[in-house]
């Protein structure tokens, strides 16, 4: 159900960041693990009531999910205003068009947390809803990133263009490689969703459009493993920036 959050590390992080509101807490009196407590003092302090229940209610209520022994009812998760992607100098904007999956989108949150990205931008359309899926997928990451939901990706951009950020599309048919092009400067990396890459007037409104080289028989990558070796790539041009500062 996507109103539930499962695992001890994905309820802890929900619980700290507030971020879907935690209703309440279903945790197995057999569960033992070195973060329970941790959870069980923050839902004291945050006032979230935790109730105790046999392994069996836990399975009717989590079917075929590895919960861990702990199950969080959750309300809705919240989309973020557009100024806090560029509340930062120096921004790293992840945007996705059009992914769909779930699971990609909460890989991917993942990998922007652990590169330090300003955040996700996702359309309202042909994207995948903030859900407790996504927020399982991301290890909790959803916690700590923020996401923004815009009516036009083009429009978006076109935006982010007049705050000096440089729009970067990634696709198989990009005239560069991932490591030509200058990432020291603000910039908004667009990765296109499952089976189809960048669509046309989004890929137009890019300032420059890098590749991956694909030197086996598969012909692309999962949106999430494209996205951690281009923001990977960011991290070392700004580190060797800053070394020279």
């Amino acid at each position: 159900m996507d109103n539930q959050i499962c695992g001890v590390h994905a309820v802890y992080e929900a619980l700290k960041a507030g971020n879907p509101p935690i209703e309440r807490i279903h945790v197995g009196r057999e569960t033992r693990s070195p973060k329970l407590q941790d959870v069980l003092e923050l839902a004291r302090q945050r006032s979230v009531p935790v109730r105790r229940e046999d392994r069996t209610v836990l399975e009717r209520m989590a079917p075929d999910t590895s919960h861990q022994g702990i199950i969080a009812i959750c309300g809705e998760f919240r989309y973020q205003p557009i100024d806090v992607l560029f509340a930062k100098p120096n921004p790293c904007v992840v945007v996705l068009d059009g992914v769909e999956d779930p699971h990609n989108l909460g890989a991917v949150i993942r990998t922007a947390e652990a590169s330090h990205a300003s955040g996700i931008v996702v359309p309202e359309r042909h994207a995948a809803p903030l859900s407790a899926t996504v927020a399982k997928a991301s290890a909790g990451a959803l916690a700590h990133v923020p996401v923004v939901r815009v009516g036009n990706l083009v429009s978006f951009l076109e935006q982010s263009k007049k705050k000096g950020v440089w729009v970067v599309g990634v696709d198989a048919s990009g005239e560069k490689l991932w490591t030509d092009f200058d990432y020291t400067v603000p910039v908004a990396l667009v990765f296109g969703g499952e089976h189809r890459g960048l669509r046309r007037l989004v890929r137009e409104h890019c300032d420059a459009v890098v590749r991956l080289p694909m030197l086996g028989k598969v012909e692309s990558l999962n949106v999430s493993v494209t996205a951690g070796v281009v923001l990977y790539e960011v991290i070392r041009q700004r580190a060797l920036l800053s070394s020279k500062s």
